[in-house]
């Protein structure tokens, strides 16, 4: 809290923070009115929005599947290779994005070319960033997200599965009436969680996917802050820190929106 007032002052480095002076919601004010506000602010939410449809349900119906599989060896090795690819780390994950998807000489280039046709360059192409960037964190953190969703199942009272059992219950019916009520209160709390941090798409991937080619569809508002608050010749703390404060604020009021609404409708909330 105490650097969150440099937002609302003209900061010099000598100066320091209290001897800076005031200069109120100026920040506020010139980003709001800069030309690239709509443009940053309608490729953060369609990334945010697109990335949390997507990544949300599939942790929890892998979870589903990896629970009704026999063969324990099996269930293991599955999760542990579905789980392995989350440690790697964001600089690898986008090399290997880009080798992937290489119009040269990556594999899809390769298999394309052989079924004859074309590879179009991906990364050159701002249309398909959104997909890359979401889709690869689907393949990426599908099986570390599952595991506080198989936690739950395990908690689950077996009662209740051999009762269903004794009335003819099929196992489509046990998901739908015991797993998914019994993983529900876990999924909201974490739904909560993940509309708090909407805002927060993973500032590092996005910078190293980003190119000249693709920045109209990859400028979010966490690069906006890098390369026009802090790379520019003459870095601007305060507006830099003005527009962090702004994209926090926001969502503080999702994350109280989002609870309210989950407490009125009988669920799970955060308090």
């Amino acid at each position: 809290m105490y650097g969150a007032q440099i937002a609302f002052k003209n900061y010099s480095i000598t100066k320091g923070i209290w001897d800076s002076p005031w200069i109120g919601f100026n920040h506020f004010v010139r980003f709001f009115n800069s030309y690239d506000f709509w443009r940053i602010m309608k490729n953060t939410l369609l990334l945010s929005l697109y990335h949390l449809v997507a990544t949300f349900p599939f942790p929890v119906l892998f979870a589903l599947g990896l629970h009704y599989i026999a063969n324990v060896r099996f269930r293991k090795t599955l999760q542990l290779v579905t789980y392995a690819p989350h440690f790697i780390s964001v600089v690898v994950m986008v090399g290997l994005i880009l080798q992937f998807l290489s119009p040269r000489i990556g594999p899809m280039a390769v298999l394309t070319e052989r079924l004859g046709l074309h590879m179009p360059n991906v990364m050159g192409d701002a249309s398909w960033f959104k997909s890359v960037y979401v889709w690869s964190d689907v393949w990426q953190h599908t099986g570390f997200s599952c595991i506080i969703f198989i936690a739950a199942l395990a908690g689950i009272d077996p009662a209740l599965h051999e009762a269903a059992l004794m009335d003819g219950a099929s196992k489509v019916r046990r998901i739908w009436h015991i797993d998914v009520p019994g993983i529900m209160p876990i999924a909201i709390i974490l739904l909560i969680l993940n509309v708090g941090r909407i805002f927060d798409l993973g500032f590092e991937k996005v910078l190293l996917m980003q190119n000249p080619l693709n920045t109209r569809s990859s400028e979010i508002i966490d690069t906006y802050v890098y390369n026009v608050g802090l790379k520019s010749m003459v870095p601007n703390f305060s507006y830099a820190s003005a527009i962090g404060l702004f994209k926090n604020v926001i969502a503080f009021i999702l994350v109280m929106s989002v609870n309210q609404l989950s407490k009125k409708f009988g669920q799970s909330s955060l308090w």
